[in-house]
């Protein structure tokens, strides 16, 4: 039996939502919405600081021209200027719409939303709700889905497939978790809008467990290329035992960054911004100041320090309450009374599924379109501003549900054959017969340090060719990983193994781009390419299947707005 709707969103967080919520409008049409996990557990709920827009509130001079400037510095000149153009300038608009739909940002002593600076920013324009923004934008949006009479939900479901043929995509295939059945819904188009991928680093990462990249892998596997994925955002303030975000907010606020020698040492990288400089710059930063021996502790588990204590308890409490209770609960240390040690930790993809315009997000197969982090619709470029992921979201989600409403208004929906049907429940009873002696904890394991280790912060070519040569291998072991769960009913084992897949394929893609791009641009350092080299690699990479192998391409930047400095 096949599900029919007009609109299948698979994912449910922020930007999965906007798109509903927009296609919605439409009454006539049948939309559903997919998600691995209960919708308001999706990782927009853990962006903890704020969401970008030029509202002019906490500064008058601040502009959508300006914000777009700021955009486009900070991505190294590698983002796309129409795209971003147009997102800062419908930025003002969404967050007014969330405002009226009933998110509780926070406020100005006479009303108005509030505003706080962020790294990379010329004025202050971060919007905020303390700092559990995406949490209660998250909620907001799914109770206005579910409002909605022509929204239907999926929950607990996992991606299996895509289902398409030469015309392109007419529905995918989904696993149950909760009974382990395999099903099937046929649309008119396909919204993959299913996060970032974050995970690959394992053991150092703010993603959530389930931030796997099942989205770019299917699409991969579907013959659509990913764009850019060598560029992967280290967020500086990670909590130094366990990777848990510590938000931009901190430094937003005021907090220093301590060296072992009590120095605020950002004065030796970038004077004028200090703390409030870009990601990759200050996590650049603190990584040098431990290799250089001015951090604390002993590798793996070194650190500097992050100070709060000059803020006082009550603009912690007001501003900072979560900041503050994850640094007790994970570190053992209060903000009010003492430092927090903190180290980089792996927070953002700025790469993901090619798409071909920004005004309707359809990637190269017919049918297909992609939306949020599991996308790249290259608004940020080499690096990525803190606040400007959320604003991504809501942007384009909103643009997305507006073109659907009119793309699927006349198509009929293709007949999926029973052959097409089986495909994904043949592959899944295969699963279950394996044998072998492979260990699924062991190989995610050596996936999360080759990655930390040889694709992280600071990149070589030889360390990079190894990378990708023992990925290769790990993608070959991970046929010999059994299924020791041979239950149907909430299989977590299945959803590990089919989860380490995806992981291990996206790990090859990012090891293999970042091999090729022979300079340092934003996000992405290599050690013997250490300067930026725009003549060479002014370039959107693209990566892609190609007769079982995968294939390198590049694509010109839009640079017709400010051109590049």
């Amino acid at each position: 039996m096949v599900r029919e709707y007009d609109v299948v969103i698979v994912g449910g967080g922020g930007a999965g939502l906007m798109t509903a919520l927009e296609c919605s409008k439409d009454s006539s049409l049948k939309i559903a919405v997919v998600s691995k996990v209960y919708p308001t557990r999706s990782h927009t709920g853990a962006a903890q600081g704020g969401v970008n827009a030029s509202l002019g509130v906490a500064d008058s001079r601040d502009n959508p021209q300006i914000h777009a400037y700021d955009t486009i510095r900070g991505s190294d000149f590698l983002a796309d200027q129409s795209a971003v153009f147009y997102m800062t300038e419908r930025a003002p608009e969404l967050i007014y719409e969330l405002d009226r739909l009933g998110v509780p940002f926070s406020r100005t002593e006479d009303g108005r939303i509030a505003q706080r600076p962020f790294g990379g920013a010329t004025y202050p324009r971060t919007v905020f709700s303390a700092d559990k923004t995406g949490h209660v934008i998250l909620h907001t949006l799914f109770e206005q889905c579910l409002g909605r009479e022509n929204v239907e939900f999926f929950n607990e479901f996992f991606l299996l497939d895509l289902i398409r043929d030469e015309e392109g995509v007419k529905g995918v295939s989904l696993l149950s978790i909760k009974d382990g059945e395999v099903i099937t819904l046929g649309a008119k188009a396909v919204v993959l809008a299913t996060g970032g991928f974050a995970r690959i680093y394992w053991f150092r990462s703010t993603n959530a467990i389930g931030n796997t990249g099942d989205g770019q892998a299917v699409a991969l596997r579907n013959g659509v290329p990913l764009k850019d994925m060598e560029f992967i955002q280290f967020h500086p303030t990670g909590l130094a035992k366990t990777g848990i975000l510590l938000s931009e907010a901190s430094r937003g606020e005021g907090g220093y960054l301590i060296n072992r020698l009590g120095e605020r040492f950002m004065k030796r990288y970038d004077p004028k911004r200090m703390e409030l400089s870009t990601r990759d710059l200050v996590s650049r930063a603190i990584e040098t100041e431990i290799r250089e021996g001015r951090g604390f502790g002993k590798e793996p588990y070194s650190y500097v320090l992050l100070d709060l204590r000059h803020l006082g308890e009550k603009k912690i409490e007001e501003r900072l309450p979560q900041v503050r209770k994850l640094a007790i609960d994970f570190e053992g240390k209060d903000p009010v009374k003492e430092p927090i040690p903190i180290r980089p930790t792996a927070h953002y993809c700025m790469g993901g599924i090619h798409v071909k315009d920004y005004k309707t997000l359809e990637t190269p197969l017919k049918g297909l379109f992609a939306v949020g982090e599991c996308a790249c619709i290259s608004v940020h470029g080499a690096n990525r501003l803190g606040g400007n992921s959320l604003i991504e979201l809501f942007v384009f989600g909103k643009t997305l549900g507006e073109y659907l409403r009119k793309y699927v208004k006349d198509l009929k929906l293709r007949p999926i054959t029973y052959g097409e049907r089986r495909k994904s429940e043949e592959f899944i009873e295969k699963i279950f017969k394996r044998e072998g002696k492979e260990k699924l904890s062991q190989v995610r394991a050596e996936m999360g340090r080759i990655n930390w280790e040889k694709v992280g912060i600071f990149r070589e070519e030889g360390g990079l060719k190894e990378a990708y040569e023992k990925l290769t291998e790990l993608l070959q072991r991970w046929e010999k990983i059994p299924l020791v769960d041979k239950g149907k009913v909430f299989n977590t084992n299945l959803i590990e193994l089919l989860e380490l897949r995806n992981m291990l394929e996206l790990s090859r893609v990012v090891a293999l781009s970042a091999l090729n791009r022979k300079e340092s641009r934003g996000g992405h350092r290599r050690e013997d390419y250490p300067k930026r080299d725009d003549e060479n690699f002014l370039k959107h990479s693209l990566v892609y299947y190609e007769n079982g192998e995968l294939k390198l391409k590049y694509l010109e930047v839009d640079t017709t707005k400010v051109g590049v400095k």
